[in-house]
């Protein structure tokens, strides 16, 4: 059994790599993108099209509704029990998607618990909280804000309380990552967005406005947030989408940091002119001892 995993920023091409390397490697394909497990986020996300799948198995796509909110813990559940069950019937997987934390999270040990430790800490001063924040880390919220301060603490309190070693793999893997010159990807980037908007990508998150959902989905996701502050009128649509462009970019540099610190990683410069060459180049890099 191979598990190939595909990463890299938005709009650099892992789509379109992941079809023709699960037709090579007869693999099925699952899904490592936060926003894509939810239903009725399709234009926004890039989700892939049901044309565009060629008749290879999708998984943990369209799972959820989007008032639900999916989290890192359901997702390590899901997907471990898709690859122990590939792994059972020697099927080769592809994981495929950008989020980093939630790939880490499926194929190292990263340990959660079921129940978040949630507490208000009534019997303690806003003083003494910021005093047990200390204990662990430096902090640049400020001493009043209560609020920022419990959620801090809680936060710590999370990731203290499980033994994980996140640097251990749980399962062999290659990472393939995508990746492209700056400025060329974020042309690639502006023209996309472009093309979500020519698509109807506003007309899509209307109607999430109109069933009223303000999950944590719409408040966080990229495409969605911004022209939610369109349709209430705090911007035009022409800055809405600036902002999506804008907020993508930052995006981005946030993932390269994130895959280029956590992970052994297999980089390709995509040939835009020639996909077919950096399809040859992961094929090889994949079929290596």
């Amino acid at each position: 059994m191979k598990i190939i995993v595909i990463i890299g920023p938005t709009g650099v091409g892992k789509t379109k790599l992941s079809i023709s390397l699960a037709k090579y490697f007869n693999a099925v394909i699952i899904n490592a993108d936060s926003m894509q497990v939810y239903r009725d986020l399709n234009i926004g996300t890039a989700k892939i099209k049901e044309s565009e799948k060629e008749g290879i198995p999708h998984y943990l796509f369209d799972i959820c509704d989007p008032r639900e909110n999916y989290n890192i813990y359901k997702y390590q559940k899901d997907g471990r029990e898709l690859l122990d069950r590939f792994q059972k019937e020697n099927q080769n997987v592809i994981i495929v998607g950008g989020s980093g934390l939630y790939i880490k999270s499926l194929l190292y040990d990263y340990r959660f618990q079921e129940e978040e430790i949630n507490d208000d800490y009534k019997d303690l001063t806003t003083d003494e909280i910021l005093e047990e924040i200390k204990k662990y880390k430096v902090t640049s919220i400020h001493p009043n804000n209560r609020k920022r301060l419990v959620r801090e603490l809680n936060k710590i309190r999370n990731e203290n309380n499980i033994e994980s070693d996140v640097n251990k793999k749980v399962y062999d893997f290659k990472v393939i990552g995508l990746t492209l010159d700056r400025e060329k990807l974020y042309e690639v980037v502006n023209k996309r967005v472009d093309e979500m908007v020519a698509e109807g990508l506003v007309d899509e998150v209307r109607g999430l406005h109109r069933r009223e959902i303000n999950s944590k989905a719409i408040k966080t996701g990229i495409g969605y947030k911004e022209i939610y502050k369109y349709l209430d009128g705090e911007i035009s649509l022409e800055e809405a989408i600036e902002l999506v462009k804008k907020n993508t970019r930052h995006f981005i540099k946030r993932q390269y940091t994130f895959f280029k610190h956590q992970m052994e990683v297999n980089w390709l410069t995509v040939d835009l002119k020639d996909f077919d060459k950096t399809i040859n180049k992961a094929i090889k890099i994949i079929e290596e001892d």
